[in-house]
C-alpha cells in the first residue's frame, strides 16, 4: 500500500476514534513556530538525503565519530565550584573517585568580573555561585592533587579569562606539567556574554583581540586544548527557544573564526579545537533535532572557509542540562526532569555533558544532590544499553522531519544575522537580545495561563509543601578567609617583579602583544586577578550596558478576555486615578550576578500589567539601587537574587533606603532564595518573597495589595 493510501486510512481510523473531528486538530505550533503532526511517514523523508549519511561522515548529522559511544561514551563532566579552593577541591576529589570522568570549574561572580575578592563591589559574592579564584596560589590549591598532565579540565570563564587561563597553566607549571600536556576546555565566549549572561569585563573591541590571542598562543604550546567552547545554554537559560539557540550559536562561531583569520590565522591551525556548549530543555525531541541539525548548519557554514581539515567543520559539542527548568515547588520533580533531559542530550549526540541537581532552584548543589545528579548519567551510560548502538534514533521520521525544519528556520536567522554585517554587528543593534527577551517573556506567560504545564508549579500543585532536605550554605567568613589570603601573598611577594609584569601586560594592551603569553609572567610573581584584569582596563576601559525592557511580548500572550490579567490591570488604572500616577517599580539586581531573564521578564511583564517599571543597571550596590529609587521617585524595589547574595544585599538595601529618607519604600525579593531564609528577610524588612515559579500575576497581586494598602486607605 502506498504512503499517502497508508495515511487517508490512519487519519480515516483516527477520526472514528475522535468521533468525527479532524485529526488536523491534534497538530502543534512549537514556540519556534515549528508545525508538529501528530503522524510522520516515510513521505516526511522526501528530499531529506543530505541529512541521513553515517555517522563520522559529513555533514555530521548522526554524530561526529564513527562509533560514537558504541566506541567510547560521552565524558561525564559535573560543573562545580564554591566558597573557597580548599573546599572545591575536596569536592572534585570525591567526584572524580564516584566516577566522574572530567573536571568543570565554576568561578564565583567576583572572579567572573575580574574583581579580587577584598573589592567593596563583591562584598556579597565571595565564593557563592562558584569557587572564589585571586590568584596563582588559589589555583594550585583548587588542583590540588589532581595531576592535569591526565586530567581534562573544563574551565567555564570569559570576562577574566586572561588570568584564570594564565593561573591554571602556571599552576600546571609548577605541577610539574608542560603546556603540550594540557587538555581541557576555556570557555571564552564573550559575544553570548553581551547577550545574556553578562559577566564581561571590556568592550566588545578588546574582547575579540582577547579571545585571537588565546587561540593564537594556545594553537602554538597547547595542542590538546580547546580554545574556545561557542556557547548557547546561556541563551537558553535567558529565554532562547531551540531554533534561536541554534542560530545565535552558530553565528557567534562564524564570528570567531572571522577573527581568528583577520589575525592571521589558518583555518585549519584553530578550526579543529573549536568546541560548542548548548542547553537541554524539557522539549525532548527539539533538542535532539537540534543537536543534530546543529551538526549540519556548522558544517555546512565552516565549508565558506575552504578547511582542509574534515575536523575544522565537525561540530563537537559539551551539554547541560538546563537549571530554569528546576523548580522549587515539589522539587524531586527536577530529578525526573534531569534525566528526560540528559536522554536528549545522549540520543543527540553530545561529547560531554552535565547535569543540574535537583536542588539548584532553592539553593547550591549539596553533596547528596550531586551524587543523584552524577548517577544520573553513570545509569544511563551502564544500565540502558543505548551505548550500543551508534545514533538510534537516525531514520526516525519525525527526527529527521524534525532536524530539517530547525536547519530551515536557524538558516533564516543566520542569513539576517550576516545581513546585519555579523553577529558582533548584530548584538550592536540589540536584535538577538530582544529576540530572546521576547521568546522568555512568552514562555512565561504561557506558565502563568497554564497553557505550558509545569507539574507542581502550575498543575498537580502539592496543597502543603516543605523543603525537607539539606540546603548547602556558603558563609561570609569564605570572604575573610579570601581577603587574609592576599595579604599573605601581597607581603610575601617581590612586588617590583609584579609591577614590572603588569607594565608589561599594559604595554602589550597598548600595541599588540600577545595578552595571554604577556599575563604568564604576572601571575608566575604572583601577581593577582584583579591586578591582571585592571591593568588591561588601563587600556580597554570597562563596558557598561545599556538595559533596555521590551513590551507587549508578555500581554499578547493572554486573550483579550482574560480575568486576572484584566483585573490586575484595572487595579493599577484605579491607582492611576486616585494617586495620579501608576504604582512605580524599580527591578533591580545587585552584586556580580549577571544572570537577567527573571527580572527582564518580570519588568516586562509588570509594564504590561499597568505599573511604570524602571530598571537598573547590572551590578549595582545596594548604595547605588537606594539612590536609584530615591531618584526616581518609586512605590517599590523588587530585588531580584539569583546567586545566594540575598542575606546580604536585600538587608543593605532596606538599611540605605533608612539613611537617605527611602524608609517608605516597600521592598520585595524574588529568585532562588531557599525558604530557611525567609524568616530572616521578613525581619529585615522586606515585605514579600516570590521563589522560582511564582506566577506573574500572583505577585503583582500581591505587590499591589501592599501598594492599596498603603496608599490608598
Amino acid at each position: 500500500m502506498a504512503e499517502n493510501a497508508k495515511l487517508a486510512k490512519w487519519a480515516e481510523l483516527a477520526s472514528k476514534q475522535m468521533k468525527g473531528k479532524s485529526v488536523d486538530t491534534l497538530d502543534w505550533m512549537t514556540p519556534e513556530g515549528i508545525k508538529v503532526k501528530a503522524l510522520y511517514t516515510a513521505e516526511d523523508l522526501d528530499g531529506l538525503d543530505a541529512l541521513n549519511t553515517m555517522p563520522g561522515m559529513a555533514p555530521y548529522t548522526r554524530g561526529p565519530m564513527t562509533t560514537m559511544y558504541a566506541g567510547r561514551p560521552w565524558t561525564i563532566r559535573q560543573y562545580a565550584g564554591f566558597s573557597t579552593a580548599k573546599e572545591s577541591n575536596a569536592f572534585y576529589h570525591k567526584a572524580l573517585a564516584a566516577g566522574q570522568k572530567g573536571l568543570s570549574v565554576a568561578f564565583d561572580l567576583a572572579t567572573h568580573r575580574g574583581y579580587d575578592s577584598d573589592h567593596p563591589r563583591v562584598a556579597g559574592d565571595i565564593g557563592k555561585a562558584g569557587v572564589a579564584i585571586d590568584s596563582v596560589e588559589d589555583m594550585k590549591i583548587l588542583f590540588d592533587g589532581i595531576p592535569l598532565d591526565q586530567m581534562s579540565v573544563s574551565m567555564t570563564m570569559n570576562g577574566a579569562v586572561i588570568p584564570i587561563l594564565a593561573g591554571y597553566i602556571v599552576a600546571a607549571e609548577e605541577q610539574g606539567v608542560s603546556h603540550d600536556q594540557l587538555s581541557g576546555t576555556i570557555q571564552n565566549d564573550i559575544l553570548k556574554e553581551y547577550l545574556t549572561r553578562n559577566t564581561y569585563i571590556y568592550p566588545p573591541g578588546p574582547s575579540m583581540r582577547i579571545i585571537s590571542d588565546i587561540m593564537a598562543f594556545c594553537s602554538k604550546t597547547m595542542p590538546k586544548y580547546n580554545t574556545i567552547s561557542i556557547s548557547g545554554y546561556h541563551m537558553m537559560e535567558a529565554g532562547a527557544n531551540s531554533v534561536l539557540q541554534t542560530a545565535f550559536t552558530l553565528a557567534d562561531g562564524v564570528e570567531y573564526v572571522r577573527a581568528a583569520l583577520k589575525s592571521g590565522m589558518d583555518v585549519d591551525t584553530f578550526a579543529p579545537r573549536l568546541s560548542f556548549f548548548f542547553g537541554i530543555g524539557m522539549n525532548f525531541f527539539m533538542d535532539i533535532a537540534m543537536l543534530r541539525a546543529a551538526r549540519f548548519l556548522w558544517h555546512r557554514l565552516m565549508s565558506e572557509f575552504n578547511p582542509k581539515n574534515a575536523k575544522s567543520s565537525m561540530l563537537r559539542t559539551h551539554c547541560q542540562t538546563s537549571g530554569w527548568s528546576l523548580t522549587e515547588q515539589d522539587p524531586y520533580n527536577n530529578i525526573i526532569r534531569t534525566t528526560l533531559e540528559a536522554m536528549s542530550a545522549v540520543l543527540g549526540g553530545t561529547q560531554s555533558l552535565h547535569t543540574n541537581s535537583f536542588d539548584e532552584a532553592i539553593g547550591l548543589p549539596t553533596d547528596f544532590s550531586a551524587r543523584i545528579a552524577r548517577n544520573t548519567q553513570i545509569i544511563i551510560q551502564e544500565e540502558s544499553q543505548v551505548c550500543h548502538v551508534v545514533d538510534p534514533l537516525g531514520g526516525s521520521y519525525y527526527i529527521e522531519s524534525l532536524t530539517n525544519s530547525i536547519i530551515d528556520e536557524a538558516q533564516k536567522i543566520i542569513d539576517e544575522i550576516a545581513g546585519l554585517g555579523g553577529m558582533a554587528k548584530a548584538i550592536e543593534s540589540g536584535m538577538p537580545k530582544m529576540r530572546i527577551e521576547e521568546s522568555a517573556a512568552r514562555k512565561q506567560a504561557r506558565i502563568d495561563q497554564g497553557l505550558d504545564v509545569i507539574v507542581g508549579v502550575n498543575k498537580y500543585k502539592l496543597t502543603d509543601e516543605k523543603i525537607d532536605f539539606e540546603v548547602r550554605e556558603v558563609p561570609a567568613t569564605v570572604r575573610d578567609e579570601q581577603v587574609a589570603r592576599l595579604k599573605e601573598i601581597k607581603a610575601s611577594r617581590n612586588q617590583a617583579a609584579v609591577d614590572k609584569a603588569l607594565a608589561d601586560l599594559t604595554a602589550a594592551a597598548q600595541n599588540d602583544g600577545n595578552l595571554l603569553e604577556a599575563a604568564l609572567p604576572a601571575v608566575r610573581a604572583r601577581a593577582t586577578v584583579g591586578e591582571i584584569s585592571d591593568a588591561m582596563e588601563a587600556v580597554f576601559g570597562r563596558f557598561v550596558a545599556t538595559t533596555r525592557c521590551i513590551s507587549g511580548a508578555y500581554s499578547s500572550e493572554f486573550h483579550s478576555d482574560n480575568s486576572v490579567f484584566n483585573a490586575i490591570k484595572e487595579r493599577t488604572n484605579v491607582f492611576l486615578e486616585k494617586q495620579g500616577r501608576r504604582p512605580r517599580l524599580l527591578v533591580t539586581k545587585m552584586g556580580q550576578d549577571g544572570h537577567d531573564r527573571g527580572f527582564k521578564v518580570i519588568a516586562s511583564a509588570y509594564a504590561d500589567l499597568g505599573f511604570d517599571v524602571d530598571i537598573s543597571p547590572m551590578f549595582q550596590t545596594p548604595e547605588e539601587a537606594a539612590k536609584m529609587a530615591i531618584e526616581n521617585d518609586v512605590h517599590v524595589v523588587g530585588a531580584s537574587s539569583l546567586a545566594a547574595g540575598h542575606k546580604s544585599l536585600i538587608p543593605s538595601l532596606i538599611e540605605e533606603l533608612k539613611k537617605i529618607g527611602g524608609q517608605d519604600i516597600i521592598v520585595v525579593a524574588g529568585g532562588v532564595i531557599p525558604p530557611a531564609d525567609y524568616d530572616f528577610l521578613y525581619k529585615a524588612g522586606v515585605k514579600a518573597i516570590f521563589g522560582p515559579g511564582t506566577p506573574i500575576p500572583v505577585s503583582a497581586d500581591k505587590t499591589l495589595s501592599l501598594l492599596e494598602e498603603k496608599y490608598l486607605k
